[in-house]
């Protein structure tokens, strides 16, 4: 009996893994020939952004709060998880009956047929990877059931020759498993070699600013261990988005279109973008999804082209009150004309900190609005610019269930000490940022435990647009635990507001506190 159920669960071990192998390779094989076409022809890129789409605002506060910016690598293992389950169990289906395994299969690759052809910049040929891909991992199951119903079958048990057969199984199985991580590296690397938007990017040297940022004060930085730097470096300026593969564009096949309502339609080039009177502004970026005390926000020194001149050009008609821009992978975002059209420094961005904007930035152009949360300003890969109504057209998160015009909130955070900081005795030098912008912060106050508050020494201030940074020096207290609560006003004397809001449907709200203890030696 117990031999009877031994052979049964190893069986079932094998028609799973014969499943799970057969998906292996349909998904690597669909990976190499998708670098040959569209990247959302890739199966783990158009599952995902799919799956983006449909996602609930509150699911996607959950994921980002939870996984931070590593939130897009956390889906690929949960799509990876979920394929692998499904694939395991048409495997099982396959032991009772091939025929109704390869429609389950047939099915699976109808829904990623169309979770491709429904992505942007796609068409039917980029149903090719999948195709391919689906022929050869259904050969694949074809091949390795057989073998291991030849191998674990009933009969085969009471057969002395089932050993070798069984071994049969396991190579073929497993030399299947390997070429498919092999197949997978090697279009990986294509990619890599093919990737003619790094190269123009690492080769482009962009013109001087007609107009020059203002130095930064050397007394902006506040000098304390655990601060953030004023101006964030691009390696660890946060990335939200909804691309889970980065467009790779490149810069001499781009072009911006700007349309709707204006007297004078037109098309750039990035060649006569780069020909244009560019400027260099300091602007502090704020996801909407970023948390009290979220670290959801960075500094940077941007280039680019200011769109009220671009939209000068234009001439918007009356009655346009919004511009729609649309990036290479489809993402919209509403921004308010009056918002690009006024004195502030909203720029169609090429640079950012001295450099060419990084592919996963927005390379070759991106948005960069000064007062706007970036879900409804900072579109990257922006290849679309249209004029016309808040009552016509609406963006793509604005469908989801969020605000249509998205204004940043002031909003003020402790860096220092972090949450749950075990600190000793004695004098304890806090630090943190503060921004409101286009206004400008003119004061931050903190409050120990349930002491009055106090004023903190600010930072010197960079430009209105920017964070600010803050300073405080505790005397100190008994052991124990303690907490720092932090609020800032902007430069009307306006306090940041003290209502907690959840970042759905404009942007979170609130006073942070941070808990921290003093130890007794």
């Amino acid at each position: 009996m117990d031999d009877s159920r031994g052979q049964k669960r190893s069986g079932l071990f094998a028609f799973g893994f014969a499943g799970l192998v057969s998906a292996a390779v349909l998904f690597a094989v669909a990976q190499l020939v998708s670098v040959f076409f569209a990247t959302s022809s890739a199966p783990g890129v158009a599952l995902g952004s799919t799956f983006i789409d449909f996602t609930p605002p509150w699911l996607k506060d959950f994921a980002i709060a939870t996984f931070g910016t590593n939130d897009k690598l956390a889906l690929f293992i949960s799509i990876g998880i979920v394929a692998a389950l499904l694939a395991a169990l048409v495997g099982l289906l396959a032991r009772r009956s091939f025929a109704a395994a390869a429609a389950a299969i047939l099915v699976l690759a109808a829904v990623i047929g169309a979770a491709v052809i429904t992505r942007s910049a796609t068409d039917p040929m980029d149903l090719v990877p999948v195709v391919v891909g689906t022929l050869l991992g259904l050969g694949t199951l074809k091949w390795l059931t057989g073998l291991a119903t030849t191998s674990y079958s009933p009969a085969a048990a009471e057969e002395t020759s089932s050993g070798p057969s069984r071994r049969k199984f396991l190579l073929a199985s497993s030399l299947s498993l390997l070429g498919a991580l092999v197949v997978a590296g090697v279009g990986a690397s294509i990619s890599a070699t093919r990737n003619a938007a790094e190269a123009a990017r690492l080769a482009l040297g962009l013109p001087a600013a007609k107009v020059k940022a203002a130095k930064v004060p050397a007394g902006a930085q506040v000098e304390l261990a655990g601060m953030p730097k004023f101006v964030t470096p691009n390696e660890d300026f946060y990335r939200i988005d909804t691309a889970l593969s980065v467009p790779r564009l490149d810069p001499a096949e781009w072009s911006l279109r700007v349309h709707g309502m204006v007297e004078n339609e037109f098309t750039m080039s990035f060649d006569e973008l780069l020909g244009q009177d560019l400027v260099e502004s300091y602007l502090t970026l704020t996801c909407v999804s970023n948390p009290v005390g979220g670290d959801l926000v960075g500094n940077a020194k941007w280039l680019g082209y200011p769109l009220r001149n671009l939209l000068e050009r234009a001439v918007p008609q009356n009655g346009a009150d919004m511009v729609l821009s649309t990036s290479s992978d489809g993402f919209s975002a509403s921004t308010p004309i009056e918002v690009l059209t006024d004195d502030r420094m909203a720029l169609l961005a090429v640079g950012m900190n001295d450099e060419p904007l990084p592919l996963e930035h927005g390379f070759p152009v991106r948005m960069v609005v000064p007062g706007l949360y970036g879900y409804v300003s900072a579109t990257k890969w922006v290849v679309d610019l249209e004029v016309t109504r808040f009552a016509d057209k609406e963006a793509y998160w604005t469908t989801r269930g969020w605000s249509e015009r998205g204004p940043i909130k002031m909003s003020s955070r402790v860096d220092v000490p972090r949450s749950f900081t075990q600190l000793p005795p004695g004098e304890v030098v806090m630090g943190g940022t503060a921004w409101a912008q286009t206004t400008g912060i003119s004061k931050v106050e903190v409050k120990i435990d349930d002491e009055p508050w106090q004023e903190a020494e600010l930072a010197e201030e960079a430009t209105l647009d920017t964070w600010r940074q803050w300073r405080y020096v505790w005397k100190g207290g008994s052991p124990g635990n303690h907490s720092v609560t932090v609020r800032a006003y902007d430069a009307a004397g306006e306090m940041q507001t003290s209502e907690r809001a959840d970042p759905v449907p404009n942007g979170a709200s609130g006073w942070q506190r941070v808990q921290f203890s003093v130890t007794d030696s």
